[in-house]
């Protein structure tokens, strides 16, 4: 079982930020003005970005004054967005330090430390109190969670009645054994994928009522064969997600379509609510 820090630093060593703002300057990005919208290449950084941040947001039902938890939240982009999009509150929360580092600073450069916190921390054991938050979201998190029981449990503890839970992840397929490299792990070292039907039961188990699975692959399949054949062609932009996956970029992101093509991988959008006592 790989520890916390190992799968912290295989998504962010070092200064986060300053790779972001060099590449925000050598996209021609003008820190001082910079937009949501400008930032949305670059900072919604789990599978599909941005497009599957929106998709997500747009059957979430949050209302203006809401305050939503992001767990495991990244650099930021989705807590950004909704905070926007909605004028309501949202914390953020993630186990590596140097994107909650470059979260906040990223926040304050468009204006939002007003409406979204952001702080380090662990999903398998929340800093909040009981029953605070109208919503709570996982995009792309659970592949690195080793105790899910605990990460639901948490989840389920934090939001009041009625609240809903919604999470995207890449489940384990019939065939098994993914391909690696993949976005999350290098070598199956921190991975801990399961098939969505167990995931169901482990959602069940915290108390989530209501659970909607929706199958995702086509549209992930599509995101990473449009990257690759921008990878091949040498046109993947100055600004996007890539730039936090490093050298080995390319080859995770054929390796994640391949494993959705051979069924080793079943992506997937789940949402559901906390019942009402």
């Amino acid at each position: 079982m790989a520890d916390p820090q190992s799968i912290s630093d295989h998504w962010g060593r070092g200064d986060v930020f300053s790779m972001v703002l060099d590449a925000m300057k050598a996209a021609g990005i003008d820190p001082a003005t910079v937009t949501i919208a400008q930032l949305a290449p670059v900072d919604h950084f789990h599978a599909r970005g941005f497009p599957a941040t929106k998709e997500l947001a747009d059957i979430l039902p949050i209302r203006q004054g809401d305050h939503v938890l992001d767990i495991g939240c990244g650099i930021g982009g989705p807590a950004r967005y909704l905070a926007d999009r909605f004028d309501c509150q949202v914390d953020g929360i993630d186990i590596t330090e140097p994107f909650v580092e470059a979260a906040n600073k990223l926040t304050q450069l468009v204006g939002l430390e007003g409406r979204v916190t952001i702080q380090c921390g662990d999903g398998q054991k929340l800093l909040y109190d009981d029953e605070v938050f109208d919503g709570a979201y996982a995009q792309h998190v659970t592949m690195n969670v080793a105790d899910r029981d605990s990460f639901f449990g948490e989840a389920f503890r934090v939001l009041k009645p009625g609240a809903f839970f919604a999470l995207t992840e890449h489940g384990l397929g019939a065939a098994g054994s993914p391909h690696h490299p993949v976005p999350w792990s290098d070598d199956g070292t921190g991975a801990f994928l399961v098939t969505p039907s167990e995931t169901e039961v482990r959602l069940e188990k915290a108390g989530f009522a209501g659970i909607e699975v929706t199958d995702t692959g086509d549209k992930y399949l599509e995101g990473y064969k449009g990257a690759m054949a921008l990878a091949e062609k040498g046109e993947l932009p100055l600004f996007g997600v890539h730039i936090l996956l490093g050298k080995t970029a390319p080859q995770k992101i054929r390796n994640a379509a391949r494993n959705i093509e051979e069924q080793r991988t079943r992506p997937v959008q789940i949402i559901c609510r906390k019942p009402v006592q």
